[in-house]
Formats: C-alpha cells, sequence, structure tokens
C-alpha cells in the first residue's frame, strides 16, 4: 500500500453525498462573507496587531498586514479553485489527498486540527477575560478563574464554548444568522475605533516607519527560542524591528487571516458553489484587509510604537488608554469580547468539518462522520469537538501555544498552492468555476511566501510543531493507514478480479 495513493474527486463527491453522512446547502454568498469577517475580525484586530507594533514592525505594522494579506489572497485563490473543483468539507485536507497522496493528507489534516483546535482553544480563553474585563466597567468584580480543589477553572471558555456548541448541532444556518448579528456589531465598533482614533493622529508617530534594528533584550537565553527560525538558522542575533522585524510581524499578524481556510471548510453546506465561494471568500478578505489597513494607521498613528512596547501584553485600548480616552477604551473591551465570540463560533464549525471529512475516509473512526437525520449537522462530532476545546480552554495554560496556529494555517496554504499545480496536471479534465489566473505563477510565489513566514516564526514553536507531527504519524501508522477506506476498495477490486477465475475453473 503506496503512502501516497491519491483518492479520486469523483469518489470525494460521492462520499459526501452518501445517506446518513452528508450535510445540508444553505449557506449563501453573503454568510461566507460575514464567515470570513467574523473569523478573522477578532483577535488579530483588538491585540495582535498592538503586539505586531510594539514588538516587530514599529509603525511598518501596517505593511506587516499587507503582506500576510497578500500572501493569504493568493493562497486563497488555490482554495477557491480547489473548493469549486471538489465542494466537499475538508479544505486543504480533502486537497491533498486528491493531490498529493494519504499520507501528506494525513498530514495536513492533522495540521488543520491543530491550528482549529488551539485558535479555538485560546480565544476562548481571551474571550473569558474580556467578559470580566467587561463586567468591570459596569462595576461588577467576577475573577475569570474559579478553584475546584487543586484545579483552577477558567469559567468564560466553558460557557461560550458551549452555547455554541448547542447553536451548531441545531444547525448550520442558524448559528450563521447569529454569526451575522455578531458581525455586524463589531464591524461597527472597529468602525468607531478608526473614526476615534483619527482625531489623536500625530505625524510624528509614524517617523521612523521602519524602526532601526536593534538587539533583542535578553532573558537569561530564552530569546534564543524566542528568535525565528530564519534568524536562528543563519546565525543572526535575536533582533527586533527592521526590515527582517516587518516580516516577523506580518508572520505574527497572519493569526488575523487564519479564518478563509475555514470558509474554504463549508464547501459543502454552500448553495450554488461555482460562484458562491469565490465571491464569499473574496469579499470577506477584502472587508478584513480594509479594516485591519484602517485600524493599524490609526493605532500606530496615535501613540509612538515605544509606547506599546513599554506596556505589558499591548492591545488596541492600549493606546485609547494612553491619550486619556478611557470612554473609548471601554467600547472596545465590549468590542473585543463581541468580537472574539463569532471567531470561536466558525472555528468550532471548523474543526468538527475537518474531523468529519477524515473521519468519512476511515482514517480516523468512521462513527464519528455520522450526522443527523432532521438538521444534516454532524451532532456527536460537534459535541466532542466543543467538549475537547472547552476542557483545554478551560482547565490548562492554553494561550502559551498561540503561535501553532499560524504554523498549522501556514503548512497547509503550502501544500493548497503546490496542489494546485499537481491537480492541473492529473486532472486536466475539470473545470473548476474559478482557476487561479497566470498559470502557476499565483500558486508558486504563494507557497514561497507562506514558507518564509513560516520561518520568520519562533524556533519553540517549531518544536512543539515538530512534536506534534510525531504523534500525527504515530496514530496513522497505528489506526489511520489500516483503517482507510481506499484499503476495503482495494480488496473489493482483488475479489473481483478473483472472481472471474474462480468461475473459469
Amino acid at each position: 500500500m503506496s503512502l501516497f495513493r491519491t483518492k479520486p474527486v469523483e469518489s470525494f463527491i460521492a462520499d459526501a453525498d452518501e445517506p446518513g453522512h452528508r450535510l445540508k446547502r444553505s449557506l449563501t454568498a453573503w454568510d461566507l462573507m460575514i464567515m470570513g469577517v467574523a473569523v478573522s475580525v477578532g483577535a488579530g484586530i483588538f491585540s495582535v496587531g498592538a503586539r505586531a507594533a510594539a514588538e516587530f514592525s514599529g509603525p511598518a505594522v501596517t505593511v506587516s498586514f499587507l503582506v500576510a494579506a497578500i500572501t493569504c489572497a493568493m493562497a486563497i485563490m488555490c482554495y477557491a479553485e480547489f473548493a469549486t473543483a471538489i465542494p466537499v468539507a475538508g479544505s486543504a485536507y480533502v486537497f491533498s489527498y486528491a493531490t498529493m497522496g494519504e499520507f501528506i493528507a494525513w498530514i495536513i489534516g492533522w495540521n488543520l486540527i491543530l491550528e482549529l483546535f488551539t485558535a479555538a482553544a485560546v480565544i476562548a480563553k481571551y474571550w473569558g477575560i474580556y467578559l470580566t474585563e467587561v463586567f468591570a466597567l459596569v462595576g461588577v468584580e467576577l475573577s475569570p478563574t474559579v478553584q475546584l480543589g487543586p484545579v483552577t477553572m477558567s469559567w468564560g471558555p466553558l460557557l461560550i464554548v458551549a452555547l455554541f456548541t448547542i447553536l451548531l448541532v441545531l444547525g448550520t444556518k442558524l448559528s450563521a444568522t447569529v454569526g451575522n448579528i455578531f458581525t455586524i456589531i463589531k464591524i461597527a465598533v472597529v468602525l468607531f475605533v478608526i473614526i476615534a482614533g483619527l482625531f489623536y493622529l500625530k505625524a510624528e508617530n509614524f517617523l521612523p516607519f521602519i524602526p532601526d534594528s536593534v538587539p533583542a533584550a535578553d532573558q537569561g537565553g530564552t530569546e534564543v527560542l524566542k528568535q525565528s527560525l530564519f534568524a536562528f538558522m543563519t546565525g543572526a542575533a535575536p533582533s527586533q524591528y527592521g526590515l527582517r522585524g516587518v516580516f516577523a510581524g506580518a508572520a505574527l499578524v497572519f493569526f488575523a487571516f487564519v479564518g478563509f481556510d475555514v470558509v474554504a471548510t463549508s464547501a459543502e453546506e454552500v448553495k450554488n458553489p461555482n460562484k458562491t465561494l469565490p465571491r464569499g471568500i473574496f469579499a470577506g478578505l477584502a472587508v478584513t484587509t480594509v479594516l485591519y489597513v484602517g485600524v493599524s494607521l490609526a493605532l500606530t498613528g496615535m501613540v509612538s510604537y515605544k509606547d506599546l512596547a513599554s506596556v505589558d501584553n499591548p492591545n488596541l485600548a492600549t493606546a485609547f488608554t494612553l491619550v486619556g480616552n478611557d470612554g473609548a477604551a471601554s467600547v472596545i473591551a465590549v468590542g473585543s469580547l463581541i468580537g472574539l465570540t463569532t471567531v470561536i463560533m466558525v472555528l468550532l464549525m471548523g474543526l468538527a468539518r475537518v474531523v468529519l471529512a477524515m473521519s468519512r475516509d476511515g482514517l480516523l473512526p468512521r462513527a464519528l462522520s455520522k450526522t443527523s437525520e432532521k438538521r444534516s449537522t454532524p451532532a456527536l462530532l460537534q459535541i466532542i469537538c466543543g467538549s475537547l476545546v472547552a476542557l483545554a480552554a478551560g482547565f490548562t495554560k492554553v494561550e502559551v501555544l498561540e503561535e501553532m496556529i499560524n504554523i498549522g494555517t501556514l503548512s497547509a496554504f503550502v501544500v493548497v498552492s503546490l496542489g494546485i499545480i499537481v491537480l492541473r496536471r492529473k486532472r486536466p479534465d475539470l473545470k473548476p468555476a474559478f482557476q487561479v489566473p497566470f498559470g502557476i505563477v499565483i500558486p508558486i510565489i504563494s507557497a514561497v511566501l507562506c514558507t518564509y513566514l513560516m520561518l520568520n516564526l519562533a524556533v519553540e514553536t517549531w518544536i512543539y510543531f515538530a512534536l506534534w507531527l510525531v504523534v500525527g504519524v504515530i496514530i496513522y501508522f497505528a489506526y489511520g493507514r489500516s483503517h482507510s477506506r481506499l484499503n476495503e476498495k482495494f480488496a473489493l477490486q482483488i475479489e473481483a478480479m478473483k472472481a472471474p477465475e474462480k468461475v473459469g475453473s
């Protein structure tokens, strides 16, 4: 059995229509656009941008966002071509299975689980913290944690994950409607931030636009693990700012664009995917990019990046606090809570869809891919995913793995970008409704940029990532390879070939 055996596109489509394992097509282009904005305009816009400006890019954080957006746009073009060619759940996992083979598909699926699980848990953890801050604004002091004997429990993440798990079990369309309402509210908050920030702009805060590179402060040798892998491999001393800082900032703020592969994961639940998917994905990316650039300009124009760097854990509210506008800081606290709410919902949905696709193929237990007859949602799987996310967010320090989200996403982007080249060569007969322009140029550039951004992630992130891959490889050889449905089909083909021989004898 080859590790690189592929699954035909037609088999994916047939499996997606299997009774008891199918999903309902109910989402429109508007739903997809809002979904992309919902999952992206959240933690990234309220916290990651300020951290990138303070620690890496300075005022050039705007350029970091643009680099991340351009990289994402090229990768998303590849996703859109794949999704219109193979409109089923599973996203990068399915695309790599159809082009590069089962083992690569498993690795990508395993990385997507890493990305979506970690992102959902980390953001749920932050949601609980923001919730207590919002209560504090109205004079209600609540601790974000509760002590249960020797165990510390964060109650906020358990609450929000349970709520959206129930909504997703009840139906994707219902969840999307709730998400639309929250997303429109947080877009209004973001526009308020941009407009309010314009009143505090000072030209001198933009200078120098790209600060000179300086050595990173030594923290007892831990900076070696904190520096980028690229700097470590090239022997460069740990540093901040400069042109390398702009790209390091881009690697960090790429976290703000992770939602768009989740949108592609919903392909099987989209009405008329050939037209709806490209429109929804690109509209969402355009809206998100405009909002990020606007906020980053307002942020770095209001206060010096040095002032942000002097604060522990700087965020968007920090800038308004530094200029004395506590009222705007309060609005941002509420906006952050609302913003993170929809992110959690979309990530929980995406996580369940990836696991569903892998379990349909037998690489994970087939029972997980069953959907309810009434609502056509993977109810049991959604509950399992929600429970695991809630446990991680509620009882562990999952936030230390924040950068794992980026490396999981970028690794998937690299494979999808290269997969387009393979798909066109293997299946020239397929005519997707959307095709990436300029031949193979954009897929190659996309793969190179995503790889470079991965190299700009911290050494310790790569160490954790390597450990995650080792665990994934063990599970594949211990379970997935032997339970793959391709094994079953191979066995049936052998029996069919033997049958005529038995008759003849």
